[in-house]
């Protein structure tokens, strides 16, 4: 059995914009953000310059609860210089910006225990330059919790 990790935080790098930036910033201070429409609510991920729906360029970022669930997801074993690397990327919902969703990782699973509709939620994994990356946890099995 091999469980999936991120990689190791010196191997991903990211580029930052005046658009991308305050996600980023919100990660640094393990805060999970989406850019919402101020003229229409809309919520979309990636950040753009303006609103898909109305193309306003007023937006507020929106602290979300970091709860997500899995869409969709891959499991890669192995990665170029990493071959005994387990990975599941995924693309998570975010209930707290309905139609947002985001391309991630799922870490500390067994690959085989993961499900669409999966209920997942936030954490934080160093990489370089001082950002912070979200990654995702499944969330405990209340079930398992009660005996």
């Amino acid at each position: 059995m091999s469980i999936a990790t991120a990689l190791p935080g010196e191997t991903v790098q990211i580029t930052t914009n005046p658009i991308t930036e305050p996600f980023w910033e919100a990660a640094r201070q393990r805060q999970l953000v989406a850019p919402r429409c101020r003229s229409c609510g809309h919520f979309r991920l990636p950040p753009t310059p303006y609103c898909p729906e109305c193309q306003s360029t007023d937006v507020e970022w929106v602290q979300l609860s970091g709860a997500a669930t899995v869409y969709s997801f891959a499991v890669v074993h192995g990665f170029p210089g990493l071959p005994d690397v387990t990975l599941v990327p995924a693309v998570v919902d975010l209930p707290d910006a309905p139609g947002a969703r985001l391309v991630s990782n799922i870490i500390d699973i067994d690959p085989a225990d993961v499900e669409i509709g999966m209920e997942l939620i936030v954490d934080f994994h160093p990489i370089s330059d001082g950002w912070i990356l979200p990654v995702f946890r499944a969330v405990p099995d209340a079930r398992r919790n009660e005996s």
